[in-house]
C-alpha cells in the first residue's frame, strides 16, 4: 500500500499478535515469515468490505455473510480479492458460531491470492484481538517517541561539541544506520558520516533535484531499496543535507529534521557573524546603549518582529530555534506562551508549518518596543481569524492618518479615549473589537477571554465614552484613536 493510504498510525508486526499466547490465534494460509504489519483492526460481516477499509487492517469476521452455496463458485475468490483491493492486510476468520471450521474455499483463495488468513479460535473474542493491537500500536508509539526523543537528546549533545557539523553527521548516521551528508551551496559534499554506499551518486543527483526546484524536502528510493531523503536547510545559502538508509522506520524523518534544523543554525548566514557581535549588542543594551547604537553589531538598518504561537503547545527551543532558522534569525525569545524573533526587514517571513505568525511594520531600531506591540496585536488577530500570518498594516493603502498631522492625531486620540485611560484592559478589548468586526467570538479567542467579558467589557467603554458603538462613524472615530496611542 502506498504510504499516503496508510493511516498514521505506527505499524505492528503481523507476528507480533500471533505471538500472543492468550489469544491462541493460528495462521492456516497465506504467505508465512512475512513483512506483514498491520495497521488496525477492523469486524465486517459485509459481502463486501471494500468500502469500509482504510488499508492495513486486520479484517475480522466470523462468516455471516457466507452463503451454503458460496463454496461452489467464485464467492470467496470474489470476497478476498476485494479485502486485498482495499489494502486489507490480513484476514482473521472467528471458528463459532456460525462455522465449525474455516471454509477450505476460503483457505484456498487466500493461499491464491497471497492474504494471510487468521483463524480466531471460539474462545478469542474479536473485541480481544482488536485490543491486543491497540496494545501492541501503543507500545509501538511509545517506543518510537523514546527513539526520537533519545536521538534529539544526542543530536544536541553532538551539536555543542567543539566539531558540531561533524558530530551532527556522525549521530545521525549512527541513529539511522545509514550515511549522512553535507552539500554546499554548488552541491559539493563538504562533510559526511557513515559508511558510503552505492547510493551516493543517486543521493547527489536528489540534491541536485531539489535545489532546482526550490523545494524544502525531497525523498526517493533506489532499486536496491535504499531510502534517500534530501532537505534544504533553512539559512537561505544554498546548504542540503542528504540522507541515505538501507530502511525507512517510523521517526527516521523527524530525526533527520532535527539534525537539519541543527545544521541549519550551524550553518546559516547568523552563525557567520560571530557570536561576539551579539553577545556585545546584548551588553551594550544592558548598560544602557540605545537600540539603533546597538543595532549594526546585529545587520540591518530596518526590522520586523514576529510573534509566533504554536499551533500545538510546546516549550522546545529546538522547535524555535527551528521557527527562527525558517525566518532567517537567530534572534529568538522564547516565552512560554509565544516565540519573539527580531528579523531583518529584508526577509519577508512567510507562513511556517506548525505556527501562527503575527509581524510588526517595517521599524527603525528605535521603534522596536511600538513593533513588538504590533506584532503582538497582529498575532492576536491572526490566532481570532485563523490565519497563518498577519501582517500590521498590510493593505499598503494611504491611510487617513497620512492626512493628519501626528502631534495633532494624538491629541485628538487622548482626548477621546481619556475616558478609558485608567483600565488598559478596556482600551484593548475595544481596540480588538473594532479590528475584528465587532466579533464576539473572535475577540474572545484574541484575548482568551470568555465572550461574556468582551460583551460586558464593551457596554463598559459604550458607557464610558457616552457612545453608540452600533454607529459606523463612531467605529471610525475611535479606530482612528486607537491607531495613534
Amino acid at each position: 500500500m502506498p504510504d499516503s493510504v496508510l493511516p498514521p498510525t505506527p505499524p505492528v508486526p503481523l507476528a507480533a499478535l500471533l505471538a500472543r499466547e492468550e489469544l491462541a490465534l493460528r495462521q492456516i494460509a497465506g504467505p508465512v515469515g512475512a513483512d506483514t504489519v498491520l495497521h488496525g483492526a477492523h469486524t465486517s460481516e459485509m459481502a463486501d468490505p471494500y468500502p469500509y477499509l482504510l488499508g492495513g487492517e486486520l479484517l475480522l469476521t466470523a462468516g455471516v455473510h457466507i452463503a451454503e452455496a458460496a463454496g461452489s463458485g467464485t464467492y470467496f475468490d470474489d470476497y478476498v480479492s476485494r479485502i486485498l483491493a482495499a489494502g486489507g492486510a490480513a484476514l482473521g476468520f472467528g471458528v463459532a458460531p456460525v462455522h465449525d471450521t474455516v471454509p477450505r474455499a476460503l483457505v484456498a483463495a487466500c493461499d491464491h491470492y497471497g492474504l494471510p488468513l487468521i483463524e480466531v479460535p471460539p474462545r478469542t473474542t474479536f473485541a480481544a484481538v482488536a485490543r491486543a493491537v491497540w496494545d501492541l500500536m501503543e507500545r509501538a508509539r511509545t517506543a518510537g517517541l523514546r527513539r526520537v526523543t533519545e536521538a534529539q537528546q544526542s543530536l544536541a549533545a553532538a551539536a555543542s561539541r567543539p566539531d558540531p557539523v561533524p558530530s551532527v553527521l556522525r549521530q545521525l548516521s549512527r541513529r539511522l544506520d545509514g550515511r549522512a551528508v553535507l552539500f554546499g551551496p554548488e552541491g559539493a559534499e563538504i562533510a559526511a558520516a557513515g559508511t558510503a554506499t552505492e547510493a551516493e551518486v543517486p543521493l547527489s543527483a536528489l540534491v541536485r533535484r531539489l535545489t532546482a526546484r526550490g523545494s524544502a524536502t525531497a525523498s526517493d528510493t533506489t532499486p536496491s531499496g535504499t531510502h534517500l531523503a534530501a532537505y534544504a536547510l533553512g539559512t537561505g545559502q544554498g546548504f542540503v543535507l542528504g540522507v541515505a538508509a538501507p530502511h525507512r522506520d517510523p521517526g527516521d524523518h523527524t530525526i533527520a529534521s532535527v539534525a537539519s534544523v541543527l545544521l541549519s543554525l550551524l550553518t546559516g548566514e547568523h552563525q557567520s557573524r560571530t557570536g561576539a557581535d551579539r553577545s556585545s549588542a546584548l551588553v551594550r543594551l544592558l548598560l544602557g546603549a540605545p537600540p539603533e547604537d546597538v543595532a549594526p553589531l546585529l545587520g540591518g538598518d530596518r526590522w520586523v518582529v514576529v510573534h509566533a504561537a504554536p499551533d500545538t503547545p510546546v516549550s522546545d527551543p529546538v522547535a524555535a530555534s527551528a521557527l527562527g532558522a525558517g525566518l532567517g534569525s537567530a534572534l529568538i525569545d522564547l516565552a512560554p506562551e509565544v516565540v519573539r524573533v527580531l528579523v531583518p526587514a529584508d526577509r519577508e517571513p512567510a507562513p511556517q508549518a506548525g505556527w501562527t505568525l503575527g509581524v510588526s511594520a517595517p521599524v527603525a531600531p528605535q521603534d522596536w518596543s511600538a513593533a513588538d506591540t504590533q506584532a503582538a496585536r497582529a498575532l492576536a488577530r491572526a490566532r481570532a481569524t485563523r490565519a497563518p500570518v498577519v501582517r500590521h498594516g498590510a493593505s499598503g493603502r494611504p491611510g487617513l492618518a497620512e492626512l493628519v498631522p501626528r502631534e495633532e492625531a494624538e491629541a485628538h486620540a487622548r482626548t477621546l479615549l481619556a475616558p478609558l485611560a485608567a483600565s488598559p484592559a478596556l482600551a484593548e478589548t475595544l481596540r480588538t473589537w473594532l479590528s475584528l468586526h465587532g466579533s464576539w467570538d473572535r475577540t474572545a479567542v484574541a484575548l482568551a477571554v470568555h465572550r461574556n467579558t468582551v460583551r460586558q467589557r464593551i457596554a463598559r467603554c459604550a458607557a464610558l465614552l457616552d457612545a453608540d458603538l452600533d454607529d459606523p462613524d463612531v467605529r471610525m472615530e475611535l479606530w482612528f484613536g486607537l491607531r495613534q496611542l
